[in-house]
């Protein structure tokens, strides 16, 4: 009997594939580049067939290094970053870029392009911004589509379908047209708690009344980790599988990662609400469920039904975070270009003055880590970053503290997230952390004693995000009963980590500086 299962996540820069058994055990893993080019500032586009190619081959290499025959993996299911892919009426790709290449048929989800379109469908003033933080991102699908319709006018009419990175997988994979209740409700304003979902008022305000016909959107969503049907002949061949291997309905990868880590507490929805997951790697994202919806200012959501049935999530994030500890490094006269040697050495050095200086260690130094605008919870593309008590010291050690009081920061921005989802309803106590950050020592100490968080991370070889897509692969293929089963059964063990009571005090006075800096920066900003 097939017992095992492949999770595909596709990032920004790679496609990897795991292969897991039915208790959430890892046996292999793959991965494969794939190729981006950004034509103009602003724009970043990728070719969709290079992308299943990446797929296809992490898949087979998953296989081969895990020792199983095709015929062992009963479920696949895909996670992939919010990108936007466009075939046409014959499903051929289509290009998105204004050179007409139609090589380059998907705009990647970190495209700005469309930013005067995101304006226009925050002044409609519609309920659909209310899921959405009452601003829409330029990075959500309607913004970038209204770009299309407007300044690719030949494209637009030879278009006949318009996918989510996602779902595109998953039609490659078996041939439906069915779409993700994650995909849709997170980045297509659909809402998935009401009976009509789409909100024809708001697409006809935006010029996209034809969207769901040109696009061969459904009228409804597919839950995640429902059965979409067999891998067609040619999918199966180009993965390495069988027609026998079912494919489930997938998720965002920031989603696919919060379900790994919240998912097995599927059976304590109350108690859920204690939770959040904090995704953390060059940027952060944070996303906490609920049996009921409860929005916060300065976030995205609350979404129905897209992770677990019958819950909410609510998402927040911060814009920059290992990206600004690159920066500090990148600026600083005893810096340099930042790899993950140098991150160690630093680090190592930080332990070792914090042994001799103690609490007084770069006290005088505050950090507001806002480089890349603040997503949450101002919900401020505009902020900027704010470093108060600098000196001339350009010697590595004044790096040290630098970067020490910019993870100092970025730890209370996660503070000031928790503060105010709590202030919305929830009860949140303890972060389950995975991504990159886990391997900073710092940080991972920071999110403890800074927030006052019991704090989780993943046992050495998991992956929350390749996990929680193969819980959805494990739900279509029958190995569980439900994907709420599938998340309890496959839970992986984690690591705690308890704030240390000592540090309290002296996080409190950061912490009351940090919102201080704040409005001060606000202040600045009108004179």
């Amino acid at each position: 009997m097939a017992a095992f299962v492949c999770a595909v996540d596709v990032g920004t820069g790679s496609a990897r594939a795991g292969i897991f058994d039915a208790g959430g055990r890892s046996l292999a893993r793959a991965e494969r580049r794939i190729a981006m080019r950004q034509p103009q500032p602003g724009h970043a586009e990728q070719d969709s067939q290079d992308i299943w190619q990446a797929v296809c081959a992490a898949v087979r290499a998953a296989r081969e290094e895990a020792g199983i025959a095709p015929q062992d993996v009963a479920g696949i299911a895909f996670d992939a970053t919010c990108s936007l892919v466009v075939r046409d009426t014959e499903a051929r790709p289509l290009g998105v870029s204004e050179d007409g290449d139609d090589r380059w048929d998907t705009i990647v989800w970190l495209d700005h392009r469309a930013i005067a379109q995101a304006a226009e469908c925050t002044a409609t003033g519609n309920r659909v911004l209310d899921h959405v933080g009452g601003v829409m991102s330029p990075e959500m699908q309607i913004p970038k589509l209204m770009w299309l319709k407007r300044h690719l006018p030949r494209q637009w009419p030879r278009a006949g379908y318009f996918f989510d990175l996602t779902d595109f997988l998953s039609w490659k994979a078996s041939g439906s047209l069915a779409r993700s209740q994650c995909t849709l409700m997170c980045k297509w304003t659909f809402l998935a708690h009401e009976e009509r979902g789409w909100r024809m008022d708001f697409l006809n305000a935006v010029s996209l009344g034809d969207l769901l016909e040109r696009g061969n959107l459904p009228r409804r969503a597919s839950a995640v980790g429902s059965d979409l049907g067999p891998l067609l002949p040619q999918a199966a061949a180009a993965l390495g599988l069988t027609t026998h291997c079912r494919v489930g309905t997938g998720m965002i990868d920031a989603y696919a990662g919060a379900l790994g880590v919240l998912g097995g507490f599927a059976a304590d929805l109350a108690g859920m609400e204690r939770h959040m997951a904090l995704i953390a790697g060059t940027s952060s994202c944070v996303m906490a469920m609920s049996p009921e919806p409860r929005p916060f200012a300065g976030g995205w959501g609350p979404y129905f039904g897209a992770a677990l049935p019958d819950c909410w999530m609510s998402e927040g994030g911060q814009s920059a975070t290992g990206a600004a500890l690159d920066h500090v490094i990148r600026v600083h006269g005893a810096g340099g270009e930042p790899d993950a040697a140098l991150h160690r050495r630093i680090a190592a050095r930080i332990t070792e003055l914090r042994a001799v200086e103690g609490e007084a260690f770069a006290r005088r130094l505050h950090v507001l880590p806002d480089f890349h605008g603040n997503r949450s919870p101002l919900a401020d593309p505009n902020a900027v970053g704010v470093i108060s008590g600098l000196t001339l010291d350009a010697s590595f050690d004044g790096l040290c503290r630098l970067y020490w009081r910019t993870a100092v920061g970025i730890a209370l921005g996660v503070r000031h997230i928790l503060d105010t989802l709590n202030a919305g309803g929830y009860v949140i106590d303890t972060l389950h952390v995975t991504g990159g950050h886990t391997k900073n020592p710092l940080l991972m100490e920071l999110y403890a004693n800074a927030t006052g968080c019991t704090v989780l991370e993943p046992e050495a070889g998991s992956d929350a995000v390749l996990l929680g897509t193969a819980m959805a692969a494990a739900s279509a293929a029958g190995l569980h009963p439900s994907l709420a089963a599938a998340s309890i059964a496959m839970r992986q063990r984690e690591r705690a980590r308890s704030p240390d009571p000592a540090t309290r005090a002296g996080f409190d006075r950061d912490y009351r500086i940090f919102l201080e800096m704040h409005r001060q920066r606000q202040a600045l900003e009108t004179i």
